[in-house]
């Protein structure tokens, strides 16, 4: 069955706003599950990843829940929640599997690796902190795809880990940490680059990169009707397309307000701006070779939790502490400042309102960061390198992220950290809002949209042969087959020229 029957003026099948990973990723998947679809893509800058996507932005630790200390809440009962964590951690697998699938098929080039070895530890102070970390610990030890995390209080031992935590620090109360040598460092902009190479030079797919999309809406016929502006020549053109996809970071929010769906309507957004301490001494970055996250300040938004962040970015080790959290109206890093604005609609000024009278905390902290001054910055990075200089580290601005806000019958609006999928009825319009942990769990993300947009095809023996071939584990849950997940772990680290994992012992948790 051919996924799109021919419309009268169709010009496309498929059109993809912004070139970042979820776009990529969407294309992708279409083209190899569908290679006759006619894919256009447009992008508002002048080259692919320059937003969210790119490595000195936002994206790049790899989210798999391994350290993230924010996704395994302590519940009113002190007990820790592991769903989020585990459910996470399973999505990061389905990313690993596609990856793995297109450098071994040659639909992405190996030899330029995107993805590194990096360990995530997590690490804390104070005997409540510690508490929280080892109860967290115990509770996903109990799941297969944690079964390799390792624990420890010992000054020593973590010393071993993470040096430059633990050189010169007071122990006058107790430090803890946990370690996960199968971590990552993931450069989600050389990924989003290497999937557009790929997918411009197979047959009916055009990138447009300085072209914004202005306005689009749908006709009587179900076309999509796209108005395009190239921002070089100001030359306003128009396009109908079939199917539309809304991956513009957060610039998602106006276009789909503007498509004017139903489902769209109650839908704000509220930008966070974001900055890092960047180490410019190699001796240094050197002798750091982790992702090192903490717990959140009171009053934090949960993207703000710090971390001492190795990254490997075109080849080059980098250092990153942060990040600080800041205020902008831009929906963008190169955005407007009326981009807040202009994104209110008579449906969403209720629940915008809502969510900030109940977010003052939120508020407040915002506010606080934005004054820091560069004294107090260094202050906080020697809560996790006690002995950094200042003359070692410069500021650099991180990319915007635009949290999701919704209709909430309680409080009138409700923040939402995360992200999230908004489509049509009829599935012909799709946008992605929110943000992390967004790029690592992009494959998993656009899985569901496909199952949402295009159901028949999805469910159809020759898709399902293909996507079961892409990602082996389509339809297990890994957390309840260990045997699975060993296997998979292990040839993932292989067609992705990792370390090899150690083999899990698959009989403590069962067959």
């Amino acid at each position: 069955m051919k996924l799109f029957p021919s419309v009268e003026g169709q010009e496309a099948d498929v059109v993809l706003i912004g070139a970042g990973i979820m776009s990529a990723t969407l294309g992708s998947l279409l083209k190899i599950l569908e290679p006759g679809l006619k894919i256009r893509i447009f992008e508002m800058q002048d080259t692919v990843a320059t937003e969210s996507s790119d490595a000195w932005n936002n994206a790049g630790t790899g989210h798999s829940a391994y350290c993230e200390l924010n996704y395994t809440p302590e519940k009113e009962d002190g007990t820790i929640d592991t769903k989020k964590a585990v459910n996470i951690a399973e999505a990061f697998q389905l990313s690993r599997q596609f990856w793995a699938s297109l450098v071994t098929s040659g639909f992405i080039d190996g030899k330029e690796k995107f993805i590194h070895d990096v360990p995530h530890v997590s690490f804390v102070w104070g005997a409540e902190q510690v508490t929280f970390l080892r109860k967290r610990h115990q509770a996903l030890s109990k799941h297969p795809l944690f079964a390799a995390m390792e624990y420890s209080e010992d000054p020593e031992v973590i010393k071993q880990w993470v040096p430059l935590i633990m050189e010169g620090r007071e122990l006058s109360e107790p430090v803890a940490a946990t370690r996960m040598m199968e971590g990552t460092d993931v450069n989600f902009g050389a990924l989003t680059r290497m999937l557009f190479t790929k997918m411009e030079s197979m047959p009916d797919v055009k990138l447009s990169l300085n072209t914004e999309v202005k306005d689009l809406s749908k006709d009587s016929s179900g076309l999509w009707n796209i108005k395009i502006r190239c921002r070089a020549s100001g030359e306003q053109t128009r396009l109908r397309a079939k199917f539309v996809f809304i991956g513009a970071g957060g610039g998602a929010l106006p276009l789909l307000l503007k498509s004017g769906i139903e489902e769209a309507k109650g839908f704000g957004g509220f930008p966070v701006g974001g900055q890092w301490l960047v180490c410019n001494n190699e001796d240094i970055v050197k002798q750091h070779e982790a992702k090192v996250y903490g717990l959140a300040e009171i009053g934090a938004p949960p993207m703000s939790v710090p971390h001492l962040d190795t990254r490997v970015i075109d080849g080059k080790k980098a250092l990153l502490f942060g990040p600080y959290a800041g205020f902008s109206t831009k929906f963008l890093k190169r955005g407007s400042f009326l981009d807040l604005f202009l994104s209110l609609r008579p449906s969403n000024i209720i629940p915008m309102l809502g969510a900030g009278l109940h977010n003052l905390s939120l508020t407040r902290y915002l506010i606080e960061q934005v004054l820091q001054s560069d004294k107090e910055r260094i202050n906080n990075l020697r809560k996790y390198y006690p002995q950094a200089n200042a003359a070692d580290w410069k500021l650099a601005i991180a990319g915007q992220r635009v949290q999701v806000i919704k209709k909430d019958e309680k409080e009138g609006g409700k923040l939402e950290f995360g992200t999230e999928v908004v489509k049509a009825q009829d599935g012909s319009v799709a946008a992605l809002l929110g943000a992390s942990p967004g790029a690592s769990t992009s494959v998993s993300i656009m899985l569901n949209l496909l199952a949402a947009c295009f159901p028949e095809s999805y469910h159809e023996q020759s898709w399902q042969q293909t996507l079961k071939k892409l990602i082996p584990s389509l339809g297990v849950q890994l957390d309840k087959d260990p045997a699975m997940f060993d296997e998979i772990r292990q040839n993932t680290a292989q067609a992705l020229n990792l370390q090899q994992p150690v083999k899990a012992d698959v009989l403590k948790f069962g067959t």
